[in-house]
């Protein structure tokens, strides 16, 4: 079971990437962006969120006693979940007269792909800054201290994003 909880919390093996583990782990992000877009529900959307979210909290708080480590590098799961609330103002900014949400490729086609760069880089930028209250928020116990300080950063991008977005 120790095995299974790591492979989770270590994203899959990109959270034991020689270079950059978080951003490796960032990038499995996206992945899991579409996917929580692929019923067309904002309601899915932003359920899905805040289980995902309680998840890296239990997955980070065990990593952290399996490995014996506090926050170490290798658990990336916390940045995964997060990069979908990154998107969750731009996501909540849309038009959704006809009941449905956009689909998947709307946020990487050609006329917006480059939002969702800035957003993935936007994210990194605040998660190595930690910018007040995000380093602090790292002091809390087990998995909250793992977990909470990338949702914060993640808040923050979407601050940012929807200051350019409107």
């Amino acid at each position: 079971m120790d095995r299974l909880i790591l492979l989770i919390a270590q994203g899959l093996g990109t959270g034991r990437s020689p270079v950059a583990p978080g951003t490796v782990g960032t990038l499995l992000g996206l992945p899991l962006f579409i996917l929580l877009l692929l019923p067309g529900s904002f309601a899915f959307f932003v359920g899905s969120l805040l289980l995902l979210s309680v998840a890296s909290v239990w997955f980070c708080g065990r990593a952290e006693t399996i490995l014996g480590l506090r926050d170490p590098g290798s658990i990336v799961i916390d940045e995964i979940v997060a990069v979908p609330l990154c998107f969750a103002g731009w996501v909540s900014s849309l038009d959704f007269t006809n009941g449905t949400m956009p689909e998947w490729w709307f946020f990487f086609g050609e006329s917006t792909w480059h939002w969702s760069v800035a957003i993935v880089l936007l994210f990194r930028l605040f998660d190595i800054a930690k910018p007040w209250p995000i380093g602090p928020s790292q002091a809390l116990p087990g998995g909250w201290g793992v977990t909470i300080d990338d949702l914060l950063a993640a808040l923050y991008v979407n601050l940012v994003m929807l200051f350019f977005l409107a």
